[in-house]
C-alpha cells in the first residue's frame, strides 16, 4: 500500500496513513473515518467502552473501527456488521523474541518460534503478536485478556486460529488476515460477524469520547 491509500481486505476498508511518531492519532483517525463514511468528521459519534475499545454510535452504529500506530505510520480499519481489530508493528531487531514467546505464547507457538533462527524467528514472533493482538482488540479486552489464550499455526495461507478460550467464541467464527501494508511493517486484521445482542456496541452511548490512541496496546 502507498501512503494515504485505502485497500479492501475481506469486508474491511483499510487506510494506511503516514503519521508522525509519538503524536496522538485521534484527529487523523476521525478525519479518515469521516471521509470513509461520508460524514463530517465533527459529526461522528466516536467513544470508548469500559475497556477503552473504540465504538461508533449514532447513524454509524452499524460500523466498527479499530486502529494501530507504530513507527511513523497508522493503520485504520472499518467494517459494517462486524467486530474488527488491527495491530501494526514496525519491524526492528528483537533479540529477546524467543524469551517473550516462551513467556506469553502457547507452548506450541513458542516451540515453532524456537525452531527458527535469526530474522525468521523474529518475524514469526512478530506475526503471531500481530495476529493475537488484532483478534483480542476485536474481541474488546485487548492484551489484558492474555496472549496465551489463543493459539495459531502457520499454514500455506498464513496464520490460522486453531484454539482459543471459550470466551472468545469458536475459532471458526474468526477471520484473521496478515497484512504487509508498507516496507518495514507487519500487520494483521481480525474480524467476526457482529452479535447484536452482546456485541461491543450494545452499550453505545455509555462510553467516553475518544481523545487519544484507542486500544493500541503494548509494543513487543
Amino acid at each position: 500500500m502507498h501512503d494515504n491509500q485505502d485497500r479492501l481486505v475481506g469486508p474491511l476498508r483499510c487506510g494506511w496513513l503516514a503519521h508522525p511518531r509519538r503524536t496522538p492519532s485521534a484527529a487523523r483517525v476521525r478525519a479518515w473515518l469521516g471521509t470513509a463514511l461520508q460524514v463530517p468528521a465533527g459529526d461522528l459519534v466516536l467513544s470508548r467502552d469500559a475497556h477503552c475499545r473504540p465504538q461508533l454510535g449514532g447513524a454509524q452504529a452499524a460500523f466498527d473501527a479499530n486502529w494501530s500506530h507504530s513507527g511513523d505510520h497508522l493503520l485504520v480499519v472499518l467494517g459494517s456488521d462486524v467486530q474488527v481489530g488491527v495491530d501494526l508493528e514496525h519491524v526492528r531487531p528483537r533479540p529477546h523474541a524467543l524469551d517473550l514467546a516462551r513467556r506469553y505464547y502457547a507452548p506450541e507457538e513458542a516451540d515453532w518460534v524456537a525452531g527458527l533462527a535469526g530474522e525468521g524467528r523474529e518475524r514469526a514472533f512478530l506475526r503471531l503478536w500481530c495476529a493475537k493482538e488484532a483478534l483480542l482488540k476485536a474481541h474488546g479486552r485487548g492484551l489484558a485478556f492474555g496472549l496465551h489464550r489463543l493459539r495459531f499455526i502457520d499454514s500455506p495461507g498464513g496464520l490460522s486460529l486453531v484454539d482459543c478460550d471459550p470466551r472468545l467464541g469458536r475459532p471458526a467464527d474468526w477471520q484473521v488476515r496478515e497484512l504487509s501494508p508498507g516496507t518495514g511493517y507487519i500487520a494483521a486484521a481480525a474480524w467476526r460477524p457482529l452479535r447484536r445482542d452482546s456485541g461491543p456496541r450494545a452499550a453505545t452511548g455509555t462510553g467516553a469520547a475518544v481523545g487519544g490512541v484507542a486500544g493500541r496496546g503494548q509494543r513487543p
